[in-house]
């Protein structure tokens, strides 16, 4: 099980495949999406990474989060996330995950807050189809109708559609395609809608339903580190194995 990523919603556009057909795709941005924490199974009983992404101004950041950040000798992040991981899959604090996260044609689970709408009736919320607008009707044309029953069972039963609050809720869409990647801007094409407004944060993960594909980066995608002579080291691709006692 490999780690999720944080991303930035920028929005929808289109893009047009080799056979000139549109394709429907939301934009999302990640920009330093690195590793601020890690769970292990001797401290905490579970595996998981914890993600950082955006900037935070620090006086904007709380004094825990603050020493929490400097712990792992990265800036104030605008949003914190957790992702299980397996052992082997683990990825060291500071890290930075790139877009190469994810391959071309990958699925993909995405999981946002859905746009809030307020208190909305029965028609908007449910698509009733309401009353009739004449013949005796005068107050009742966007009303649900019956509510519940006679003296038996005398209550309304659980899940009765009623008017009521609408959206704001967190929602996650599966098996959705990653379209393209544009490393250097950061950006993750996904095929059709995603759950939330405009510049929201949305949390990738691979698909749950659908095998991973065999050429996807393990532990993760990670940015390459500058070195003093200008020269860049990438990142290995799987974790070392701890050198034994005696080995030459």
């Amino acid at each position: 099980m490999r780690s999720g990523v944080i991303a930035k919603k920028v929005g929808m556009t289109r893009i047009y495949n080799d056979a000139g057909e549109h394709v429907p795709v939301t934009v999302l941005q990640m920009e330093n999406c690195q590793v601020v924490a890690q769970r292990t199974q001797e401290k905490n009983g579970y595996t998981a990474v914890q993600l950082g992404v955006g900037l935070a101004k620090v006086k904007n950041t709380s004094k825990a989060m603050r020493g929490h950040f400097a712990t792992a000798s990265v800036e104030p992040k605008a949003k914190v996330a957790e992702f299980r991981v397996s052992a082997d899959n683990m990825i060291d604090v500071g890290a930075e995950i790139t877009v190469d996260h994810f391959v071309v044609g990958q699925k993909v689970d995405v999981t946002g807050t859905t746009i809030g709408k307020g208190f909305q009736g029965v028609i908007k919320r449910h698509h009733m189809g309401g009353g009739r607008a004449t013949h005796g009707n005068s107050v009742s044309h966007r009303t649900h109708g019956s509510t519940g029953q006679r003296q038996d069972p005398g209550k309304v039963f659980k899940g009765k559609h009623m008017a009521g609050h609408m959206g704001d809720t967190r929602v996650t869409t599966q098996n959705v395609e990653v379209v393209s990647t544009d490393a250097d801007r950061g950006l993750i094409l996904i095929r059709g809608a995603v759950p939330g407004s405009k510049g929201a944060w949305i949390l990738v993960r691979d698909a749950a339903k659908v095998a991973l594909p065999a050429n996807a980066p393990k532990p993760a995608a990670i940015r390459a580190i500058a070195t003093n002579d200008g020269a860049k080291n990438d990142a290995p691709a799987t974790v070392d194995a701890p050198a034994t006692e005696g080995a030459e």
